[in-house]
């Protein structure tokens, strides 16, 4: 197997990158055929190297009669170990980081924070599972410094299995919150799963960072020697409405990311920052520049309404830390909320969140999906819709004229679409 990999690391070095889709193929790759319930990659092999592919990994035998494939056991095994063999070879530091919420943002923080003074890469995206992560390793060009590699989990197992590929040196949890519960199988599940990039650490003699803030994190510290920690003592939020300042050494920032929940976020990217000898200024430059994308907390300006759009994902965490931050903002509050997908117990948690939802006195209050009809059913004043499509219709004839929304749900939801309505 070493030979073989070898082999394969030697066609890898003379490929351009490596990729999985024949739709994204460039001129030069190196073609992984994956496989799955429903798709067989093994059948756009040689598709893949019309497209321009210099190599072509196989798992099918019968589709290896091309002079560019490459026949092996496994593709993603191949994939996974081939990361892990230029992992090996890579001089740089690898930075690690997980969590239930704020994953995204705090890489992103991360990698420009540490962009200031090192060249550093990051995860694309949210390439951050079994596929992702070996991708993310394989796109790390030779004179790259530092690498910020994310890591999402389903269930118990998930970050050992990254870890294992990506070894990191380094690493933080974000925080530990009610996500995915129903593949975890419960909080529990959770803390044991995002744990283990602590555990790999702990065995890798690896340094971590550790949210204070966070209680569960806080307890794991005892589990190192000398572990960093953070927010700093003299990093401080000062103010939430909606964009977050801070003070670091005494001297205010202001930022273009809102919700206090962010703050966390802001405080580990300064503490890493400063680890690696990045100055005060940098950083601070590197977090005032940065803007939120991809339907992570934007903030969206339509007439005399201002939009908090946070459609990416959502779970009782991070809908809680949402609609607090949100009710601190002065003026009318409305806010639209979809289903929270791939929770255990997932009636009774929402019953659970209408509840907590009564404590909040918003202007009004749409509760979209099957989901939050349980929540809406324990609610004293909410207006549940099937979908997005039934919320829709309901804006166009009872628009909100004026004052802040939030809209938030899980992916799934597509809860971006109430957009199209808002003028």
């Amino acid at each position: 197997m070493a030979n073989l990999m070898e082999s394969l690391y030697s066609k890898f070095l003379e490929s351009t990158g490596v990729s999985t889709d024949t739709r994204s193929i460039q001129s030069g790759n190196m073609f992984f055929a994956l496989t799955g319930p429903n798709f067989n990659g093994n059948k756009y092999a040689l598709q893949a190297i019309g497209n321009g592919a210099k190599y072509a990994v196989v798992d099918d035998s019968s589709f290896a009669d091309h002079p560019q494939t490459i026949l092996v056991e496994n593709t993603l095994q191949a994939l996974q170990e081939l990361a892990n063999h230029h992992r090996k070879h890579f001089k740089g530091k690898v930075f690690a980081l997980t969590g239930s919420n704020g994953k995204t943002t705090t890489k992103e923080l991360l990698v420009r924070v540490l962009t200031k003074k090192y060249s550093t890469i990051g995860t694309k995206g949210n390439l951050n599972n079994h596929i992702g992560v070996p991708l993310t390793l394989l796109s790390i060009p030779a004179e790259t410094e530092m690498a910020v590699i994310e890591m999402g989990a389903n269930k118990v197992g998930d970050i050992a299995e990254l870890c294992g590929i990506a070894d990191p040196e380094y690493g933080l949890i974000t925080n530990i919150g009610e996500a995915h519960t129903e593949g975890f199988g419960g909080i529990e599940g959770v803390i044991r799963g995002k744990s283990e990039l602590f555990d790999h650490l702990r065995k890798a003699g690896g340094t971590p960072f550790i949210n204070l803030q966070d209680r569960v994190l806080n307890n794991m510290i005892k589990r190192f020697e000398n572990p960093e920690h953070y927010p700093a003592d003299d990093v401080k939020l000062t103010s939430a409405n909606p964009y977050i300042k801070f003070s670091m050494g005494g001297k205010e920032v202001i930022t273009q990311l809102i919700g206090a929940y962010n703050f966390q976020n802001i405080a580990a990217s300064v503490s890493v920052g400063r680890y690696f000898g990045v100055d005060d200024v940098s950083i601070a430059s590197a977090i005032s520049d940065y803007v939120s994308s991809n339907q992570r907390s934007q903030v969206i300006e339509r007439g005399k309404l201002k939009i908090i759009l946070d459609a990416y994902n959502a779970n009782p965490t991070s809908m809680q830390a949402a609609l607090e931050s949100f009710n601190r903002l002065n003026g009318p509050k409305h806010v639209i909320l979809g289903d929270m997908k791939e929770l255990e117990n997932s009636d009774q948690r929402h019953r659970q969140f209408g509840a907590e939802l009564n404590g909040f006195d918003f202007d009004s209050v749409c509760l979209v999906g099957p989901e939050m009809k349980h929540a809406s059913a324990v609610m004293s004043n909410s207006e549940w819709f099937e979908n997005v499509d039934a919320v829709q219709k309901h804006l166009v004839s009872n628009p909100i004229p004026d004052g802040n929304l939030l809209i938030k749900g899980s992916r799934s939801m597509h809860m971006e679409k109430v957009l199209e309505v808002i003028q």
